[in-house]
């Protein structure tokens, strides 16, 4: 083998893993606010998600694909957006605030994350807190 084929070939076997992680499905998030879309908490909240995801290496449009819904309305109209976004088959909801988390109670086909919840235990959301990675 000579020295340039040698070389061609260890460089296209480097890049193997790059093409394999560029044919990987793009993941999908959907995120359920709990306020309005113009409430200038809620976009800030809304930003420092999307920034914490940038961090981490997500790139939107590219490996993961965010469907931000706000709900400022009633429990019924959070239900409405919740089995809106079940419908989408996300990879993980994100529910923020009380009302996203009671409009999602009894969805067991997508998995679920919160913040913003007082006591979650108490309110029968889960039986304990996790302490993963603390």
């Amino acid at each position: 083998m000579k020295r340039r084929e040698f070389i061609a070939g260890i460089s296209s076997a480097a890049a193997w893993p790059v093409v394999a992680r560029a044919q990987e499905r793009a993941r999908r998030v959907a995120v359920m606010m709990n306020q309005s879309a113009e409430d200038s908490e809620s976009k800030a909240r809304a930003t420092a998600f999307l920034q914490g995801v940038q961090q981490r290496g997500w790139v939107v449009g590219q490996n993961v694909q965010i469907d931000f819904r706000w709900n400022a309305g009633t429990v019924d109209d959070a239900r409405k957006i919740a089995a809106e976004l079940v419908a989408l088959s996300p990879d993980v909801i994100l529910a923020s605030g009380l009302t996203s988390l009671v409009a999602l109670r009894g969805n067991r086909n997508v998995p679920q994350v919160f913040a913003i919840v007082p006591d979650p235990v108490g309110a029968g959301f889960v039986e304990r807190l996790g302490t993963a990675g603390w």
